[in-house]
């Protein structure tokens, strides 16, 4: 993609997803999300009623008379981006690929963040870290966040979730809001999951496409895996390679509920052919209630 193109491309998307988070998801995201912190505001003189472990014991001494500090909700917030950028995301088959999705979604939330005056990071990966870009504020930030995501092309061509968590555990020490967007094509991740779940608030986002869950009868078909790089004959036509293909599908599925139930961690999962302005707003709404 060339420096025009992708301006374009990048243009395009901003106008499209800012105008939804401003209009749509400012207030359920404020909502949704609200501070989870708690920070030192000052110190004043001790009333009937206080709580006595917020007695502040160094002024208390030193004028003679008891006084306590007090706390304010945190409402900067960080919000982190992990995105799934692996071959199995360069994938659809009715109306846009799984990769063009995430980068819509991933815009309406960094651009729902930014009308919060929050900040916002960046995590692609494969099997391996593809790119880090540290937490901040501001439209330029935002804007970069979206030509990352159009125009980093992946070294990786597996997915390896657990790799991914286990960095961001490592990396971002703050509590945060965390949207972990994926089509969940494997397991092996549970534990550096849980980690995440408790260190922040972790919302699983699942998307896929419709072939994905069910492989549809189209007699002989010559398959390539973009993750192996395997190529093979498939016959659709059989009922048992169609029913097998199913099952691993609802298998991965069943293990991605699983591990976020365990984890007490948000899902959400979204069709590349399902309106994602509706279901994120269900979504929001049902945080918030």
């Amino acid at each position: 993609m060339d420096t025009a193109e992708l301006i374009k491309k990048v243009r395009r998307i901003e106008i499209k997803t800012k105008g939804l988070s401003k209009q749509i998801f400012s207030g359920e995201y404020q909502s949704a999300f609200k501070g989870r912190g708690m920070s030192f505001s000052e110190v004043r003189g001790y009333h009937y009623g206080d709580d006595v472990r917020n007695i502040d014991w160094n002024v208390t001494a030193r004028t003679g008379e008891p006084h306590i500090k007090t706390f304010e909700e945190e409402r900067e917030l960080t919000v982190m981006l992990l995105v799934d950028i692996s071959r199995s995301s360069f994938f659809g088959t009715v109306s846009q690929m799984k990769n063009e999705l995430i980068t819509e979604i991933c815009a309406v939330l960094a651009f729902s963040a930014t009308t919060n005056n929050d900040k916002v990071g960046l995590l692609l990966f494969s099997d391996r870290i593809e790119k880090f870009i540290p937490p901040k504020k501001g439209k330029s930030h935002i804007l970069r966040i979206i030509r990352e995501l159009l125009e980093t092309e992946p070294e990786g061509k597996g997915t390896d979730l657990g790799v991914a968590l286990d960095y961001f555990n490592n990396m971002v020490k703050k509590r945060s809001i965390c949207f972990l967007l994926s089509d969940f094509l494997t397991t092996g991740y549970e534990r550096p999951l849980a980690v995440a779940a408790r260190r922040h608030d972790l919302i699983g986002m699942h998307l896929y496409d419709p072939r994905e869950r069910e492989l549809p009868d189209m007699g002989l078909v010559y398959a390539h895996d973009a993750e192996s790089g395997k190529h093979s004959w498939l016959d659709t036509g059989s009922k048992r390679i169609r029913r097998h293909y199913a099952e691993r599908y609802a298998e991965q599925q069943e293990y991605f509920r699983n591990a976020f139930r365990k984890s007490r961690a948000d899902v959400m999962s979204i069709e590349t052919t399902d309106d994602y302005v509706r279901e994120m707003r269900r979504f929001f709404e049902s945080r918030s209630r």
